[in-house]
């Protein structure tokens, strides 16, 4: 896959999966913007080149458009959004605070909607189009003891997937 002069962002693109992402997208030739909260002790690199990084918490509609709004500035614009940030620790779903529910569900879902909707109306313009990729989970589909929340909201996930798809 040839990926050159085209524009990525990952979310959470710093570790784990999301580095895997980052470093195959640059491999392929492809620019990679990533963010999260904090800068990673190490950028993403591959064939030479490294992901550039904006720190955001994609909870926040407003950090989420500094991400899109640096990725068109530098690149001129966006040919893929993967949609990889997201987690959350075990909680007893009997016991657990509203609040803390709260924010499972706007990193692992709402955040993902407000990030493709940004990306989405950078992508109407362009000849084109773009690809938005989300990343959910097993937990979606199968009951995941102390995830009550992210399991929720990885299947919302999938159905906003499959939705946004239509």
């Amino acid at each position: 896959i040839d990926m050159t002069g085209k524009a990525v962002i990952v979310t959470g693109g710093g570790r784990g999966v999301g580095r895997g992402i980052s470093e195959r997208f640059l491999e392929a030739g492809a620019e990679v913007v990533i963010c999260g909260r904090n800068l990673p002790e190490s950028l993403p690199t591959a064939a030479g080149r490294e992901a550039l990084f904006v720190e955001s918490d994609v909870r926040d509609v407003e950090q989420i458009g500094r991400v899109v709004d640096f990725t068109v500035e530098k690149f001129g614009r966006i040919d893929v959004l993967v949609n990889n940030a997201g987690g959350a620790p075990y909680a007893d779903a009997a016991t657990v605070s509203p609040r803390f529910s709260d924010s499972v569900l706007r990193l692992n879902l709402i955040a993902p909607l407000n990030f493709s909707q940004q990306a989405n109306r950078v992508m109407q313009e362009q000849e084109e189009g773009g690809v938005i990729i989300n990343i959910a989970s097993v937990s979606a589909l199968r009951p995941s003891p102390g995830t009550a929340a992210y399991s929720a909201a990885k299947a919302g996930l999938i159905a906003l997937t499959q939705t946004l798809a239509v």
